[in-house]
């Protein structure tokens, strides 16, 4: 599959600055709490780099198979053309924070799901935080389909399962969050999409991603 021209097809440039702005709003006004200044931040399946271009810390890496990735980072984030299930660049428990957003959907199945949060769990440091936002098949229901590279359906359940078996303790549930695109119901102007996040009992209506975090325990 040339995932490439599928992406290029999907999110013509010309749409980027757009979705880089609700992006950085998103990261300010939510993510930024979970995330010290101080932290090593490990974006897998970076695409675009919308996260790892908007959120604050000390060391932000992106992770993505796409050498075209580099086009889209910021200077300054570490660019790394990695399997997510082996990240060799990286040393074991050299990491604060791994995000994934919108990436283990596109997975063929759900071993390399179990392997990519075990490499995850491998670079957090102990007490190191994973979060991951996911479109939530219980609430997106057949449109999760209506893109050709969706192979593996997941909820906010089968992440939590999946997190636990990989050795994580489960921190924080929002199985409804945002919608399901930036195409979608989610506002598009800056200040409504701060409104959006200032009032989480519209998520229950409009919201069709989960949001999961969970933490390395601590060694014993």
């Amino acid at each position: 599959m040339d995932l490439q021209s599928l992406y290029q097809s999907r999110f013509p440039e010309a749409s980027l600055k757009a979705k880089n702005d609700i992006w950085k709003v998103i990261c300010d006004r939510y993510f930024s709490r979970f995330i010290a200044p101080s932290d090593t931040v490990v974006d897998i399946g970076s695409g675009y780099c919308e996260f790892i271009n908007n959120i604050s810390a000390a060391e932000k890496i992106a992770v993505d198979l796409n050498p075209d990735v580099r086009r889209f980072a910021n200077p300054g984030i570490r660019i790394i053309n990695e399997s997510c299930t082996a990240i060799a660049s990286l040393t074991s428990e050299s990491a604060d924070v791994v995000f994934m957003s919108n990436f283990l959907e596109h997975l063929p199945n759900k071993q390399l799901i179990l392997d990519t949060f075990s490499e995850a769990h491998r670079i957090l440091r102990p007490g190191g935080r994973i979060m991951v936002l996911q479109p939530n098949i219980r609430f997106v229901g057949g449109e999760y389909w209506d893109f050709f590279d969706h192979h593996t359906p997941l909820t906010d359940r089968s992440l939590v399962e999946a997190l636990e078996l990989t050795g994580m303790r489960i921190q924080l549930v929002v199985p409804r969050f945002l919608p399901y695109t930036t195409r979608s119901a989610l506002p598009q102007a800056p200040w409504l999409v701060r409104l959006y996040l200032a009032t989480p009992f519209v998520w229950r209506f409009l919201g069709k991603q989960a949001f999961v975090m969970a933490t390395k325990r601590a060694q014993s």
